[in-house]
């Protein structure tokens, strides 16, 4: 009996066993297990705590970069002359440090952005740029930083809410024949993502007027998604609400007064509806022509 143990402990070796534990050796005990602790809650949008800029420093070293090329990237960004007089690691290195300490907030997220796209001029098969925003996003979760790193790209990052209406509303909107929308949708989360202060406004505004090129599509007519609203057949009590999203986001986004700029928050919330009901309007009309 032991023989046998032995026997298929061998052929598990240098079988299978042997691939998957080599495709998992540059993962971490937590990355192979999928084990990771709940999302903090986001507190932190126009800044960079010490500990993030830490933790971009070390992905940055952690993906192949020494102190020479770090500070070269790092200068690039910041539109700095190396300091002359460095030349050590050590010294180097100590100047990095600083440099990220002093730099603007945005300026940081400048330079996550750029580690990336360096990363992958000599990542081959992108496995290490893949990891690099991995990790990163982990660090944001964490941290309660709302910012998210998509193919290099930092954005908003939201609520959960926000997530799922956002994530597939312009692949459905451009599937269902509504390109203009779906353009309007991708200007409302750049708008919102704006470093060093969102566009909170332009986000609202854009954000309503992709719902109301869907409602436009939907009716068949060229009136106000006010007039149209009544005539989606919505389900009560969402045509009440959707008729004070509508005022609110001609007060906020369309008329706004001075000292009366919508929060962030708010924008957020008038992004994922506009969203989420865009993309029922469109299934619904979708599924009823079938």
């Amino acid at each position: 009996m032991e023989r046998l143990d032995l026997t298929l402990l061998e052929a598990l070796i240098r079988g299978t066993g042997q691939a998957h534990i080599m495709d998992d050796s540059n993962q971490s005990f937590s990355e192979r297990f999928g084990y990771r602790g709940p999302d903090a809650e986001i507190t932190i949008r126009e800044d960079a705590p010490e500990i993030v800029r830490d933790g971009i420093l070390m992905l940055g070293y952690d993906a192949g970069f020494g102190p020479d090329g770090m500070r070269e990237l790092l200068c690039t960004v910041l539109l700095k002359r190396p300091g002359p007089g460095n030349w050590s690691p050590g010294n180097v290195e100590h100047e990095v440090s600083g440099l990220i300490d002093a730099a603007p907030w945005y300026k940081v997220y400048d330079f996550a952005e750029r580690l990336y796209r360096m990363i992958g001029e000599r990542d081959y098969d992108g496995a290490a740029r893949q990891r690099f925003q991995n990790q990163l996003n982990q660090l944001f979760r964490e941290q309660s930083v709302g910012w998210e790193m998509k193919e290099g790209i930092l954005v908003a990052r939201g609520s959960e809410a926000f997530a799922m209406a956002t994530g597939h509303a312009t692949e459905v909107m451009a599937r269902s024949g509504a390109p203009t929308a779906a353009n309007e949708i991708h200007e409302a989360l750049r708008d919102i993502s704006r470093r060093p202060k969102a566009d909170i406004t332009g986000a609202v505004q854009h954000a309503m007027a992709a719902l109301e090129c869907v409602a436009r599509e939907v009716d068949g007519s060229n009136d106000t998604l006010g007039q149209i609203i009544k005539r989606l057949e919505l389900p009560v009590p969402m045509d009440g609400a959707l008729h004070k999203l509508w005022g609110f986001a001609s007060e906020q986004g369309r008329h706004i007064q001075e000292g009366r700029e919508p929060a962030f928050e708010e924008a957020e919330l008038v992004v994922t509806v506009a969203s989420a009901v865009s993309v029922y309007l469109l299934r619904r009309r979708d599924e009823t022509a079938v």
